[in-house]
């Protein structure tokens, strides 16, 4: 009998779905976060290949006064 009221009372108890939720949205960021960096990492490569191949086009030498 003391354990059927148990079994009831844990089917019943919410205290742990907050923390469910907390698992379940940062999962999301974690992934929205990983394509994000996927999808620009990309885009940054290409960039920065071009800044590299101006600057060495363009390598100005100063005089030493």
């Amino acid at each position: 009998m003391r354990a059927i009221a148990r079994l009831k009372s844990f089917f019943v108890c919410e205290s742990g779905v907050v923390s469910v939720d907390w698992v379940v949205l940062t999962a999301a960021m974690v992934g929205v976060g990983l394509a994000v960096t996927n999808t620009v990492a990309a885009g940054l490569e290409d960039l920065s290949n071009e800044i590299r191949i101006q600057l060495e086009r363009d390598h100005i030498v100063e005089e030493l006064n």
